[in-house]
């Protein structure tokens, strides 16, 4: 099966089907202009093709390989280049003015605004977020709707996009109907039958689309179960993920289907006769008689024995690394055994068989790692709950890290739908609203009947509901203060004061208890939070191991696939060249049959006339189908009856006769000539003109024979080339089909950096040759021992330039200790002696006199420091009974500031007094207020003064303190 696209431009023919090959032709001629092998027959070859609008580009997609492949044109004639060009161009200028006008139209259409509509003519339904409108055909007055839509926008405010262009399209279709009453005053008679047969039709047409609803809802449903039972239900290893904490890095398995049952009696059939040939070698080496047969094959056993010694070299013979990877590949065939088809075929189930097992081995390790995940999870939300409880003790607000599971990890909580994703309100029956009602009254019952106990309320009034307190509570513990704070602390007396500062020590004893418990919640909260990042991190680097892991298993089941290819592409190669053996073997009977039966065909049909005899052969040749009719050149037969011949020879003859008759006559007769020789010339003119009439048909025979038997010479070689070339081909097929079951395709397994290419192409390795091991090994040997004598030259070299280096460095060395001391002599000459340097030089127990000078130093800086201390105490007595006077100045002046309020108040009762009596005595009262005023002056400058004074003699006492720093 296949199909076919036309290109945009109508100049291109595109055909493709399940082979996979694409096909290109000319549309005018249907010529083939390219083919391109795009997809694979195994794979269901092309599903869907399209061409891109300018022509370019192509895209073909496959059946079921995932792959999307997109062809280029390489050449392309200059005038469909720009023919294809000028279409899109067209093209693109038509869609651009369809968009143009289309924005002019919708910039031309007018907002709306909700209004009412009456409720008997047009009703919008408003059902779950859906607007649906029922409109009668009864009504007269078709203004109504825009005001009902108005209404209803107006009362909701909150729609949709699709619902506001509805109404809008409604609105529309609205301003389209024509006015009733118009209509009316025309005479517009309406047909109630006609209206019937509308609705009816209306009905009908909705009944369809409801019944075409339904049917594409049941082929979806389907479809769904179809996509669920092939990608979830026939899987026994589902497909999910498993991502990192803190790391966009994440890890897939592999989704294996349970593997049917002709396939596992097929592994089992395979494996059985793996094992028989195994046995039946062993036999026939232990059997003398076939020692000397099977010779050559027991030193390519050793060989391979030890070839196999070696790991690194079986990997590189075996062609993959799989049995690293949970893969068995004793039981397979070797890579040089693999000659016959029946073998291929058996080591193709075997490759199967250790890819699915490796897929299978790594699945268990990404279950492991999947299981640690899901235990590491419930370890971090153990600790959340910590962490929270001590973010609530120390009234913290932050966010707390809650890792979870996603859909990719756990892909069956896709089908169940949580409370948290619906969004609208849940529906309860009568029956669970009564239930919910219930249960919300004994919770009320409960909680009113631990509010009426007496004992929990004073419990929870006086201790908090708890009997003891907990260490976890001492941050919510408060000391009330002593009734007396409110008082000013000038009229506390001694017990007070003592009792406020047990309070004091107490409240600084409570804070720094709570202070320590806040430092161990915050240290247990790092080491949590710390613990968690540790583990979390630890899971990340499992991950990433396992992602390389796995990428090294991709490598190994690529390896294997690799072989599947190569042995299915040699299977493949083997059918095709069968098949062409075959088809040149029926070709090559064909063409001897017709070789036979052409020249028989003539010989048994000689009897019939050539025209009919032309015919037959002509029908003989002829095959169904065949447009053209082949026509036969006009050929004599030697062996078919000549009676046609004959009768235009006997006609012309009659013809030449009626000719001669004329010439004969008498009127041509010459004067004086006698009858019987004019009858004696006659004749003997006659016999002569006949004779030559018989030679030319005579002549004209021998050529037709002549041009028969050459074409038959030239249909008998053309023949025999045939022939030959078949015979030829065959030979080469056979040639071909022993060099591919001998010349087989081996994988092998190369180190890197042991194979040097030169470009970044992959390298062609058809003219490469296989050597020895033991070849390349004494070679790299003789290649060591020559670069360890070159080695030891350069070492040599080096070591004597090393010395005469050395002996330069020294050499140097000795003149710049030359020249160093010569400036020191020139430094001591030049040398000024102090009269430290002349205690030194003549002090000949130099160190005693230092160590005698710095303990004498020592005294009298101890004595400066205890003069020092005397300062500091008698300067701190003077602070002292300056802070006792001030606080007597202090407690004086809140007096006085007592006595000033309640003078004050005085005064101004006494003025108004005055002012409502108008005494004679105000003046003396100024005076009076005047002289106190004056003495409240003259205390605030002696107060200012002290505080100088104190100011004065805590610089003194700073200056003295300071003194004594740069001796210490």
């Amino acid at each position: 099966s296949g199909f076919l696209c036309l290109s945009p431009n109508s100049r291109w023919l595109a055909s493709a089907a399940k082979d996979g090959v694409l096909f290109i032709y000319h549309t005018s001629t249907m010529d083939i202009l390219a083919q391109k092998y795009c997809h694979s027959y195994q794979g269901g070859g092309i599903r869907s093709m399209v061409f891109s609008l300018d022509g370019n580009f192509i895209l073909v997609n496959g059946e079921s390989d995932g792959a999307l492949v997109c062809l280029k044109w390489k050449k392309m004639k200059k005038i469909e280049a720009e023919e294809a060009a000028f279409h899109w161009k067209s093209l693109l200028a038509i869609l651009n003015k369809s968009t143009l006008n289309e924005n002019v139209v919708l910039k031309s259409m007018a907002e709306f605004t909700p209004e009412s509509l009456p409720e008997e003519k047009f009703k919008v339904v408003e059902e779950n977020g859906n607007i649906s409108s029922l409109y009668s055909a009864n009504t007269r007055d078709m203004t109504w709707i825009g005001q009902k839509i108005k209404k209803v926008l107006s009362q909701n405010k909150c729609y949709s996009k699709p619902e506001y262009s509805k109404i809008q399209k409604m609105m529309h279709e609205n301003e389209q109907v024509p006015d009733i009453e118009k209509l009316q005053q025309q005479e517009f008679n309406l047909d109630m039958e006609e209206q019937k047969r509308l609705q009816a039709e209306a009905d009908q047409e909705v009944a369809r689309v409801r019944k075409e609803m339904e049917m594409e809802t049941l082929a979806n449903h389907y479809l769904q179960d179809v996509i669920k039972q092939e990608c979830w239900d026939a899987m026994c290893v589902k497909g999910r993920v498993v991502k990192c904490f803190h790391m966009a890095c994440e890890v897939k398995n592999y989704p294996l289907k349970k593997r049917s049952e002709e396939e596992l009696k097929s592994l089992e059939k395979v494996l059985q006769l793996k094992k028989i040939e195994t046995d039946d070698l062993k036999v026939q080496k232990k059997d003398p008689e076939m020692e000397s047969e099977t010779a050559l094959s027991n030193e390519e056993g050793e060989k391979a024995d030890k070839v196999m010694a070696d790991d690194g070299t079986s990997y590189c013979l075996t062609g993959s690394l799989s049995s690293q990877y949970g893969g068995d590949t004793s039981v397979l065939y070797h890579q040089w055994d693999l000659h016959t088809r029946e073998q291929k075929i058996n080591q193709i189930v075997l490759l199967k068989d250790i890819i699915y097992k490796v897929k299978n081995a790594f699945n268990k390790e990404f279950d492991i790692v999947a299981q640690q995940k899901k235990q590491e999870i419930a370890r971090v939300k153990e600790r959340n709950i910590r962490i929270r409880e001590i973010l609530a003790q120390l009234d913290l607000q932050l966010e707390v890290w809650e890792p979870a599971f996603t859909d990719d990890e756990i892909p069956e909580q896709a089908f169940t739908v949580q409370d948290s994703e619906i969004k609208a309100e849940k529906y309860l029956s009568q029956q669970e609203r009564e239930k919910a009602e219930m249960l919300a009254n004994l919770e009320m019952e409960r909680r009113r009947a631990d509010t009426d106990n007496e004992r929990l309320r004073a419990l929870n009034d006086m201790m908090g509901g708890v009997l003891e307190v907990k260490k976890e509570d001492i941050l919510k513990i408060d000391i009330p203060p002593p009734s007396f704070i409110s008082k000013p602390e000038r009229i506390w007396n001694d017990e007070e004061k003592e009792i406020f500062r047990e309070y004091e020590e107490k409240v600084k004893e409570l804070e720094e208890e709570k202070e320590k418990y806040r430092m161990v919640l915050k240290n247990k909260l790092k080491k949590l939070e710390a613990s968690i990042q540790e583990t979390t991190q630890n899971f990340d680097k499992a991950v990433c191991k396992l992602s390389e892991r796995k990428v090294k298993l991709e490598m190994v089941i690529y390896q294997e696939e690799l072989k599947i290819v190569n042995l299915i592409y040699a299977l493949l190669l083997d059918e095709e060249l069968d098949t062409r053996a075959a088809g040149l073997n029926n070709f090559l009977m064909k063409k001897e049959k017709e070789k036979d039966l052409q020249c028989d065909f003539t010989r048994e049909f000689a009897d019939v006339p050539e025209d009919l005899l032309d015919e037959l052969i002509q029908l003989y040749k002829h095959r169904p189908r065949t447009p053209k009719r082949e026509l036969l050149l006009d050929t004599a037969n030697p062996y078919r009856d000549c009676s046609v011949s004959v009768e235009d020879y006997t006609e012309a003859l009659t013809l030449l006769r009626k000719a001669m008759d004329e010439l004969d006559s008498p009127e041509h007769m010459p004067d004086g000539l006698d009858q019987s020789v004019w009858e004696r010339f006659c004749l003997a003119r006659r016999n002569k003109i006949e004779s030559e009439e018989l030679v030319k048909w005579k002549m004209r025979t021998l050529s037709e024979m002549q041009a028969f038997l050459q074409s038959r010479m030239d249909d008998n070689d053309n023949i025999t080339l045939e022939i030959e070339g078949i015979f030829q081909e065959l030979t080469w097929l056979h040639k071909e089909k022993m060099k591919l079951h001998l010349n087989l395709t081996i994988q092998f397994l190369l180190k890197q950096g042991q194979v040097e290419i030169e470009s970044t192409e992959i390298p062609d390795y058809r003219d490469a040759v296989l050597i020895n091991k033991s070849v390349i090994e004494e070679l790299n040997c003789a290649i060591m021992a020559q670069g360890e004598k070159k080695v030891a030259s350069m070492v040599e070299c080096k070591d004597f330039s090393k010395g005469i280096f050395q002996l330069e460095w020294e050499h140097k060395k000795m003149r710049m200790q030359i020249e160093d001391l010569n400036q020191k002599a020139r430094d001591i000459l030049t040398l000024n002696i102090s009269k430290d340097r002349q205690l030194f030089l003549t002090e000949l127990n130099y160190n005693s006199r230092i160590a005698h000078r710095i303990s004498v130093m020592e005294q009298s800086l101890g004595i400066m420091d205890e003069l020092h201390k005397k300062n500091v105490k008698r300067r701190q007595k003077r602070v002292k009974e300056l802070e006792k006077r001030i606080s007597l100045k202090n407690q004086a002046n809140y007096e006085l500031s007592l006595e000033l309020k309640e003078m004050l108040a005085s005064v101004s009762e006494r003025r108004h007094i005055s002012e409502a009596a108008d005494t004679k005595y105000a003046s003396e009262i100024a005076k009076q207020r005047y002289q106190e005023i004056l003495k409240q002056k003259h205390l605030r400058g002696l107060v200012k003064e002290q505080e100088e004074q104190f100011e004065i003699l805590q610089a003194e006492v700073q200056r003295l303190r300071s003194r004594t720093f740069p001796i210490l």
